[in-house]
């Protein structure tokens, strides 16, 4: 066996429908399209989401809620994680170089710390935003945290 005796399995693959050649070969005529109508010219193309006419389901159902365009999207940062990454790294120091050198987070993410979890290690922490009781953790465990 080599690369060029290759083939697919019998019976898998099909001959494709050859229409537009002539009358003889039952696909004549109008190759299958049709008579007339947008559908049967060439250069047609459906647009995304056409249903056909029928009002597109897109436009049936009613709108809902808004997006806040001034909202900050952070990347949270769990108590939990940091007592992980303190007792796995055995670093007394997580800041946000330690945090996009293990990837963790991207260099345009801003990270706030949240109280999920336990925190028994003194950590020193360092990120943009923490909640009052992440602070208070992190204090009650005799460590720091650095608003960046």
């Amino acid at each position: 066996m080599n690369l060029s005796s290759l083939k697919p399995a019998k019976g898998s693959t099909h001959n494709s429908k050859r229409v537009g050649r002539g009358q003889g070969s039952g696909k004549g005529g109008t190759a299958t399209k049709g008579h007339k109508g947008a559908q049967s010219r060439s250069g047609y193309s459906r647009k995304i989401g056409f249903e056909g006419g029928q009002m597109p389901l897109q436009r049936r159902i009613p709108k809902r809620g808004f997006k806040n365009v001034n909202r900050t999207e952070y990347a949270v940062l769990n108590l939990a994680m940091i007592q992980h990454y303190a007792d796995k790294y055995k670093v007394t120091e997580i800041d946000l170089n330690f945090l996009q050198e293990k990837s963790i987070v991207k260099k345009s993410e801003i990270v706030k710390v949240l109280a999920n979890g336990e925190l028994t290690s003194k950590v020193n922490v360092s990120a943009h935003a923490i909640s009052a009781s992440a602070l208070e953790q992190i204090e009650k465990a005799g460590g720091t945290f650095t608003k960046l």
